[in-house]
């Protein structure tokens, strides 16, 4: 039984961040771990309702209030076996994930302060880990079969995880010279420290999946290939296509860049791999355009690699500090006003803007932004921007990021070799059971739905295992699939 009056006793509380003077110094994660008083009473809030609209926000259907509960009476070991059935890698989810499970809590109802879900969830896999039980699981009997993932984001991992404890044979192929997708180069190292990945790469090995990195499919192997190697194909490479402003005026000078190309090289000098950053915010006025994650992880950057200024834009006016009802009514995503820990670094945010051009010198670098007042409207469903005359004014900068979402998953022969292309998502379709045109080729996480969250690229990667499972021939002992056509949720 749930604490009948915990929710009443206990108010909302995480761990104190980490001073700012102090993680500005360093790269690794900005929350402490949490004590075992604070997770006992935080999960002591969990009402364990008759209906966990938690569920209902979660695209793995983590099983919340059963966990919740084991925390609660100190059973920490049972609390990862109720996490682990149903999320291969809560330790990416607990410190990535937006949350949309405590947007859907109970207590969120007109204004209150859901359950602390993630925090939970991150608790109980630290003590997994430093009590030794996350190791490998290999399946007892081999089925002779092979699966291809190309792909080692969290997708195409959750996928090899499924498939090899069922006793496939799993070879996952990546086309950078280290493992984990956007996990390893795209998320700076204080949201996310990479041996988290690596321990779960060891565990993955123990249970039979191997890895081959550098590995470029369609261009270093082809596509006929590597499906005459496989009795099935899964393809999990992500949604990488950035969104671009080509058509803005200076958009080819000096200093203007995609967010992932300063967040790729930045995790590439943490980790060792490069020896500086070319592209590095040093003592410049930096200027990021984009409101969203991504650029709430240049702003971070920005701040430890010793900008001089920051500003972030965002086209959109500001926020509401609390859910509108009338607009996103309970249990929905909220369109509101969040803030990120880096914004607590420093820095300065102007909403309901947008850049009309990039200046510069003589010699092509950028010196300034010209920004101007905007409205947004749609019309006929599409999105309008209205410039408000007489309100711009510039700015200088010596950099810029575009962080401004993704397109879709990149076009190149990959596609091209199995007659596939891109939906309006950016995505590639598939059938209920993931299943492409191609026969073998399935689709899973971000490169199916478009940019979407860690947790739905989880979920789909489990699914689409399913999937495979069956048509090598499986008994079903996989999860059930979550139907491809489920709506997205995307933030």
């Amino acid at each position: 039984m749930p604490d009948p009056n915990g929710f009443l006793r206990y108010e909302r509380r995480l761990p104190a961040r980490r001073p700012v003077p102090v993680r500005l110094r360093d790269w690794r994660e900005v929350y402490p771990p949490a004590s075992d008083e604070l997770i006992a009473e935080q999960a002591s809030r969990c009402m364990d309702c008759g209906i966990p609209f938690c569920h209902d926000g979660c695209p793995l259907g983590n099983r919340i209030p059963d966990w919740n509960d084991l925390v609660r009476t100190g059973n920490w070991d049972f609390a990862i076996e109720a996490l682990h059935a149903t999320n291969n890698f809560p330790e990416f989810t607990g410190r990535l994930c937006p949350a949309p499970c405590e947007a859907a809590c109970v207590l969120s109802i007109a204004g209150g302060k859901p359950v602390t879900i993630k925090q939970v969830e991150v608790e109980i896999i630290n003590r997994a880990v430093a009590a030794g039980r996350v190791t490998a699981r290999p399946a007892p009997e081999r089925t002779g079969k092979s699966v291809g993932v190309v792909g080692s984001g969290p997708a195409g991992l959750a996928a090899a995880q499924q498939l090899a404890r069922a006793g496939h044979d799993v070879v996952v192929y990546e086309r950078d010279d280290a493992l984990g997708g956007l996990l390893r180069y795209g998320i700076p190292d204080f949201k996310l420290e990479k041996g988290h990945i690596d321990l779960r790469l060891d565990q993955l090995r123990g249970e039979g999946v191997r890895f081959e990195t550098g590995i470029n499919v369609g261009v270093s192997v082809s596509v006929s290939d590597l499906r005459a190697r496989h009795d099935a194909l899964l393809l999990a490479c992500g949604a990488l296509q950035a969104r671009d402003v080509p058509t803005t005026p200076g958009r080819a000078l000096s200093g203007v860049h995609l967010a992932m190309e300063h967040l790729v090289e930045s995790n590439r000098v943490v980790a060792g791999r490069v020896p500086s950053a070319s592209i590095s915010a040093h003592g410049k006025n930096v200027i990021i355009i984009g409101g969203g994650d991504t650029a709430a992880d240049c702003l971070g950057v920005a701040h430890r690699q010793g900008a001089a200024s920051v500003l972030q834009l965002d086209q959109y006016p500001v926020p509401p500090a609390s859910r509108d009802e009338a607009r996103d009514p309970w249990p929905t995503w909220p369109w509101i006003l969040r803030d990120y820990p880096a914004h607590e670094e420093g820095g300065e945010r102007a909403f309901a803007v947008a850049v009309t051009a990039f200046e510069g010198n003589d010699d092509g670098d950028l010196t300034g932004v010209r920004i101007a007042e905007v409205t947004v409207s749609k019309v006929d469903g599409r999105r309008v921007v209205a410039e408000i005359p007489g309100t711009e004014r510039l700015y200088p900068a010596e950099l810029v990021l575009l962080a401004i979402g993704f397109e879709g998953t990149e076009p190149g022969p990959l596609l091209t070799n199995l007659g596939l292309t891109r939906n309006r998502r950016g995505g590639v379709d598939t059938d209920a059971d993931w299943q492409t045109s191609a026969p073998g080729v399935f689709v899973a996480g971000d490169m199916h739905r478009g940019a979407s969250l860690i947790v739905w690229a989880i979920a789909e990667g489990r699914s689409a295992a399913a999937s495979i499972h069956a048509y090598l021939g499986g008994d079903g002992a996989l999860p059930a699939p979550v139907e491809p056509s489920a709506v997205a949720l995307t933030a």
